[in-house]
């Protein structure tokens, strides 16, 4: 399991200690000094079962400074990915990507139903 966060993100943390207080063992990813490429997010939003959407991190400094709200809509999906893949800091984060499964973000219950 591939686990992308970035260090000094709070969420990413928490979701660090809950998968070693869990036992589940991950090959970890800084988000920003390995971001993620254009091929990997094509692939992972194909087999996540998410709205692209769900891949940004619509709460970054980044998003808000660029307001990707208002362009979003107007990109195709291959415009989004690609303005993915420029700056790791746009990726919804901390991110899980196994053989079958993608999971967005830090929700206990979630991770909880689909990685226990």
């Amino acid at each position: 399991m591939l686990f992308l966060y970035y260090p000094k993100c709070s969420t990413c943390q928490k979701a660090k200690k809950w998968l070693d207080a869990n036992h589940i063992s991950y090959e970890e990813r800084h988000i920003v000094e390995e971001n993620p490429t254009y091929e990997e997010l094509k692939q992972w939003y194909e087999k996540g079962n998410l709205p692209l959407k769900k891949f940004f991190n619509t709460s970054g400094m980044l998003y808000k400074e660029q307001k990707l709200k208002d362009k979003l809509p107007d990109m195709s999906e291959e415009e989004q990915l690609r303005l993915l893949a420029t700056n790791g800091m746009l990726v919804k984060r901390p991110l899980i990507v196994e053989e079958n499964l993608v999971l967005t973000g830090f929700k206990e219950k979630e991770w909880t139903e689909k990685l226990l």
